[in-house]
């Protein structure tokens, strides 16, 4: 591939997707950081309802790319498909300035679909800018991935500010202008990245439809029909329960049917055992980010009501709280990535289902911390704000321990022939995990269950009361991982 290179000799298009998928990231977070404490602020909806409805948009976030990479790869490009989706993500942030349900329902779809276009091939088209086997590729990516974390702490540093302190419109219209100068960085860049393959139209995308339009520009007119499809599922949010059941039955179908596709008794043993492990890990995945996922729903609700913000006279929005992740992200991530290096060269690397109780582990110690942090709350029942520092501390070096680790497998269980169908699953137990997410999070509101509003009191013990369940229950599932371990590695079958 004829590659022109930048820095530390990686090609030239790296750093110009880097700061696109950087503001895209601000964009996307920017909304989501803002969102909860939105409905429930200006539009004045119940805790339990703002929570269905967080769990269902960032549920239908996560769902989206499996259907944009798909037409991407079969009508509209790459490029393509990346600019449609930022140009609907600009315009789903501006509608949300309308400032009534009806518009941030619209404003929400088109992020979705957005999103689903923008997130998906966006990572396609780095991958792309390296030959198969080129030692540079993990490292491109890990830099790649670095500016999707710069991207989440602007958000949740600097639109999570002006969205609270300003008002929410300020800070929606900046996430706006985000995805704009993230589309800005993608066009007139182009030429960096050119060398990367399926960037244009397909031969099936430049086909007429009626002698008249393109098949890919008649798929991009009808996918905006997905906004209308969007908007009724977030509303009638109790579809998903169905529809994503459903896709995890037959996703689980496909995989297992491919595991037993193979050519011979003994692949189809292996690729049948490796295709169950999937599945089983996809399972544990869901546990692990729909308890993680609390961070933009009932942790952000918990830091504005029950914890005491205040750092040497200035209040911290509760909302900027969700900074800790992606800040203990960059800086604990390179150590991660050397840590598993080091280990591995002295044979003391943790197996993958290790590797998954470790990090469920440590998410249900950030939840316990909770009940520390109630031995010290003041006379406003707020607990230090030390208590949510810890908590994301350990939720973040819990995913360290899982997400990246989780994406590598996938590549290494899956056969090559239905790797891109393994890794949409694996975005489905993302979508899965975000719906239950925001179930969970409406249990824990600050409301009763006739719908009264609790004191100060009654919704600090109900959240600790809440979080330290989820801990406890999260412990004795990592310990039934830690008793798998061994089964588990039986069925992946030297995958490592």
């Amino acid at each position: 591939m004829n590659n022109k290179t930048s820095m530390q000799g990686h090609p030239n298009g790296l750093m110009t997707l880097f700061f696109s998928e950087m503001w895209e990231r601000v964009c996307y977070y920017g909304m989501r950081v803002l969102l909860t404490l939105y409905l429930v602020k200006s539009l004045m909806k119940g805790d339990a309802d703002a929570a269905i409805i967080y769990g269902a948009y960032t549920g239908l976030v996560y769902a989206a790319p499996i259907i944009g990479g798909k037409l991407a790869d079969k009508f509209l490009g790459y490029r393509n498909a990346v600019m449609l989706g930022a140009i609907l993500m600009a315009i789903g942030e501006f509608l949300i300035l309308g400032g009534t349900e009806q518009f941030l329902m619209i404003g929400m779809g088109a992020l979705i679909v957005g999103n689903g276009y923008f997130k998906a091939n966006i990572s396609t088209i780095v991958g792309k800018l390296y030959e198969d086997g080129d030692p540079r590729r993990d490292s491109g990516f890990t830099i790649f991935y670095i500016g999707i974390n710069i991207g989440a702490l602007l958000a949740t540093t600097v639109i999570a500010y002006v969205g609270e302190t300003y008002g929410f419109k300020y800070g929606f219209g900046l996430a706006g202008l985000g995805m704009l100068l993230g589309l800005i960085i993608f066009w007139t860049g182009r030429k960096n990245y050119a060398a990367a393959e399926g960037l244009g139209f397909t031969e099936e995308g430049n086909q007429k439809v009626f002698g008249v339009l393109k098949k890919a520009h008649l798929v991009g007119l009808l996918s905006l029909l997905l906004i209308p499809v969007a908007y009724f599922l977030i509303l009638q949010n109790s579809w998903l329960d169905y529809i994503l059941l459903g896709l995890f039955l037959l996703i689980s179908f496909v995989l297992i049917k491919a595991g037993l596709d193979a050519d011979s008794k003994e692949k189809v043993k292996i690729w049948r055992d490796r295709m169950i492990a999937l599945l089983i890990f996809m399972v544990i995945n869901i546990t692990f980010w729909a308890c993680f996922e609390q961070a933009g729903t009932s942790l952000t609700l918990f830091a504005d009501r029950n914890v005491d913000r205040s750092i040497f006279g200035w209040e911290m929005p509760a909302s900027m709280t969700q900074f800790f992740n992606p800040f203990f992200i960059i800086v604990f991530g390179s150590i991660f990535s050397v840590m598993w290096v080091k280990l591995a060269k002295i044979g003391k690397n943790p197996s993958i289902p290790m590797k998954f109780a470790f990090g469920i582990l440590q998410l249900a110690l950030g939840f316990l911390v909770t009940n520390i942090g109630l031995q010290f709350v003041n006379e406003a029942y707020q607990v230090p704000l030390i208590t949510l520092v810890v908590l994301y501390l350990l939720h973040t070096t819990g995913e360290l321990f899982l997400s990246p680790i989780g994406l590598s497998m996938v590549t290494k269980l899956s056969p090559k022939n239905i790797a891109g169908t393994a890794m949409g699953a694996w975005f489905l137990s993302f979508a899965i995990a975000n719906y239950v997410g925001g179930k969970i999070a409406a249990l824990t509101g600050g409301h009763s269950d006739s719908g009264v509003a609790l004191t100060a009191s009654e919704g600090l013990d109900k959240y600790i009361s809440i979080f330290s369940t989820i801990g406890f229950v999260l412990i004795g599932i990592s310990l039934l991982i830690m008793l798998l371990n061994k089964p588990l590695k039986k069925l992946m079958h030297g995958v490592v």
